[in-house]
Order: structure tokens, then C-alpha cells, then sequence
């Protein structure tokens, strides 16, 4: 079945040529020029994938809006930020609401179907057949890698696609450390090592808001991050 993808672009040459070069793809493509619109849209069943301009028509940050909501019904829906501007990044980067991936308005159409597609092969690569089911367990956290669940400590933690490849990177390997640019190889980011950092402390904030004693990641100063099992 094809993997259904909407995209949420308020310029109508960028929205027409996303949609095209995704469907000689393969991809079932839905294109919303506004939040409403998406929103309506999704409403019944949300897609595999969601690529989303920030600012939309009279919104200025209505895709931090559309992402808010849609975050609220799933964490791990794959969403894909559009900038316009570099400098948006670093708003964007500091994972005010934890999307997966990055891209700017000047980015190619090759490179956003390389995107698409590596964000889809980390759900498939952490789903895998049922038979290749793996669990990883590291003293209190419990990673089902087939189902893309987390709990600590019996409590599931929400984490986003992105934020659990992380987790998983460093948690399957504990005591080991991953510098930054392995754990972009991992989950094959194409981000700058500051965002790498601002995905750490979301996930960090996560675990710590339901356990105000955790301390499993630690950062190796100058190396990366490793998992510390206690």
C-alpha cells in the first residue's frame, strides 16, 4: 500500500511541485494550503508522513500551531518542517515541538525525496518483520523497537521517531559513547550538531518529568553522549 503524505504549503508553485515529485514516487500525496484545511483533512486518519511550512497564509507560525495538534494525537507521526529562512532553524532546532527533520525552501526536489525516504526507512528499520522483533532493556527502560515504544521505569515515555532512534542508538549499547555524527549516521539525520543537542534535551525533559531523579545520558565533553545503566 502506498504511504500516504500530506503537505501543508501556503505558496501554490512549492505546494504543486512537492506534490508532483512525490507522486512519481509512489506516494498518495494530500497538499493543504492552510492549517483549517489540514486539520479538516486529517481529521478522520492522520497520514504517514507531514510536511509543513511554518508560516502559513496569515499565520505566521501556524505550522508550529498544526504541529502542536497533531503531536497531541500522535508522538510518533514523522513531520518534516519547511523554512523559509535559515535563521528559522534555530527556532525550529530547539524542538519547541519535536519534529523529525528540517528543510529549507531551497533545498532540491532530490534532496526532499531523500529525506521523505529516510524517514521512512527508520520506521521500517525499528517496526521490522515480526519475526526480527528486538527489545532492548537497559536497567529501568524497556525499548520495543517493532513497536516504537518506551517506558521507564513501567511508564511509557512519548517519544518522537527521531527522539527514539536516539534513545535507542545509545540505549542498545550502554556504557559506550556515540558522538553526534553517529547518532545522525543512526538515524540518518542531516542536521548540525546544535540540533543533535536541543534532541537530547527534549528527550532528557521527557524522562524527567516522570522521573525527577533521571541520569541515564550522560554527555562525554568533546566525544558525545553515552547511556549509563544504573
Amino acid at each position: 500500500m502506498a504511504k500516504r503524505i500530506v503537505i501543508v504549503e501556503d505558496e501554490p508553485a512549492i505546494r504543486e511541485n512537492y506534490t508532483t515529485a512525490l507522486k512519481r514516487q509512489g506516494y498518495e500525496v494530500q497538499a493543504y494550503a492552510d492549517r483549517p484545511a489540514a486539520l479538516k483533512g486529517m481529521a478522520s486518519k492522520l497520514p504517514d508522513l507531514v510536511i509543513v511550512d511554518i508560516g502559513l497564509g496569515d499565520e505566521h507560525e501556524g505550522g508550529f500551531d498544526l504541529c502542536r495538534e497533531l503531536r497531541a494525537r500522535s508522538a510518533a507521526l514523522p513531520i518534516i518542517f519547511l523554512t523559509a529562512r535559515d535563521s528559522e532553524l534555530d527556532t525550529v532546532s530547539g524542538l519547541r515541538l519535536g519534529a523529525d527533520d528540517y528543510l529549507t525552501k531551497d533545498i532540491t526536489l532530490a534532496q526532499l525525496l531523500a529525506r521523505v525516504a529516510a524517514l521512512f526507512r527508520r520506521i521500517e528499520a525499528l517496526r521490522g518483520a515480526a519475526e526480527q522483533r528486538e527489545v532492548v532493556t537497559s536497567g529501568e527502560l524497556h525499548l520495543d523497537r517493532s513497536c516504537m515504544t518506551a517506558d521507564w521505569r513501567g511508564q511509557p515515555v512519548e517519544l518522537t521517531l527521531t527522539e527514539f532512534w536516539i534513545v535507542y542508538s545509545l540505549a542498545r549499547l550502554p556504557g559506550h559513547v556515540k558522538s553526534r555524527d553517529q547518532l545522525m549516521q543512526d538515524a540518518e539525520l542531516f542536521v548540525d550538531d546544535a540540533t543533535i543537542t536541543s534532541h537530547v534535551k527534549r528527550i532528557r525533559r521527557k524522562f524527567i518529568a516522570l522521573d525527577p531523579a533521571f541520569d541515564c545520558i550522560e554527555a562525554v565533553y568533546g566525544m558525545g553522549y553515552r547511556w549509563n545503566s544504573h
